[in-house]
């Protein structure tokens, strides 16, 4: 059984250990302690939560399901088209899009915006160290 310790639970999450320590002491996120008085939160508890925390945001009505929430950190603009990066968490999305798009949604730096992604590729991977 995969478990998680505080901060690991807090990463995956994209929220604080303090804020994981509170779900934990309010009795909302389950956690049982280890050998050494370390909080362990059980993975399959910790994908339920993480799910019912999703499907509490209603996007509205649209068939894409993959958001980022974030801050545009750069805006390149030529005559036609521009590049918008957008910091979500520890992710980097990047879009290109017209230019004409882009001054229409007021982008640029310190803008917060939503990358709204709908692929059909989507890769999975298991990172080296999760696989022992």
């Amino acid at each position: 059984m995969t478990t998680f310790r505080i901060s690991e639970a807090a990463a995956l999450l994209g929220v604080s250990s303090d804020t994981v320590r509170r779900w934990v002491d309010s009795g909302r996120l389950a956690a049982e302690r280890d050998e050494h008085g370390h909080r362990l939160v059980n993975g399959a508890e910790l994908a339920a939560f993480a799910r019912a925390q999703i499907e509490a945001v209603d996007p509205g009505r649209s068939s894409a399901r993959n958001r980022f929430r974030g801050i545009v950190t750069e805006v390149i603009k030529d005559s036609v088209m521009a590049q918008v990066e957008i910091a979500a968490g520890p992710y980097r999305v990047m879009s290109l899009m017209s230019r004409q798009a882009a001054d229409e949604l007021g982008l640029e730096p310190g803008v917060v915006a939503v990358a709204v992604v709908k692929s059909t590729n989507v890769v999975v991977e298991i990172p080296a160290h999760e696989r022992e």
